[in-house]
């Protein structure tokens, strides 16, 4: 399986980009997000895309990303019942990791259904599948290996949705309980104080 493409863009749109490697052009289905991040690449400039492979019986497919956070996200959308390797690009051309996750947590169907293709018996499924999930995509999603200073994690939890003064309090706790623990810990241990407020 492919897991990661650098090469030269001979073609882009919003939806599919053109990827020259070594003198072989692969298609690579990329979200809005990651399209964004290509234009503002150099011209002529090499570019890596994550890339996750799609094979069906009539088709081999590869979708791409710009970060390896957002290939985790889509890999977790696909675990959804009735959220294809389609409908989940759209989901993240739609929605930012953060804020999927933030409505995620609260449980925002509104929100999750204004993505074209989401309705809300889609949003409702992604609430329930993934609610639960929450806490371990933050953990997998922090690239700091530890905050340099609180304000690093209460942002990471206000990112996801918490109140800022929750946010605040779960973070002087993770602090207090395991302060040389790493950030992801650090956030683990805060989101948990923060289910059982």
């Amino acid at each position: 399986m492919i897991g990661f493409l650098t090469g030269k863009v001979l073609a882009s749109s919003p939806e599919v980009v053109l990827l020259d490697v070594g003198g072989v052009g692969y298609e690579v289905h990329v979200p809005l997000s990651t399209y964004y991040e290509i234009e503002k690449a150099e011209s002529g400039a090499a570019v890596g895309l994550h890339i996750r492979t799609h094979l069906r019986d009539d088709a081999l497919t590869l979708f791409g990303f710009w970060t390896e956070r957002e290939k985790l996200v889509f890999d977790h959308l696909l675990g959804v019942g009735g959220i294809g390797p389609k409908l989940a690009r759209v989901i993240l051309s739609g929605l930012s990791t953060e804020d999927l996750l933030a409505a995620l947590a609260a449980g925002d169907i509104a929100r999750l259904s204004t993505t074209p293709g989401v309705g809300k018996k889609t949003a409702e499924r992604m609430v329930v599948e993934l609610r639960d999930k929450v806490q371990t995509l933050a953990a997998e999603l922090s690239v700091e290996p530890r905050p340099s200073t609180d304000d690093d994690l209460v942002m990471a939890l206000v990112s996801l949705g918490y109140r800022k003064r929750d946010a605040e309090r779960a973070a002087l706790a993770a602090q207090e309980k395991a302060g040389d623990a790493p950030f992801h810990e650090l956030l683990r241990v805060s989101l948990g104080k923060l289910s059982r407020a």
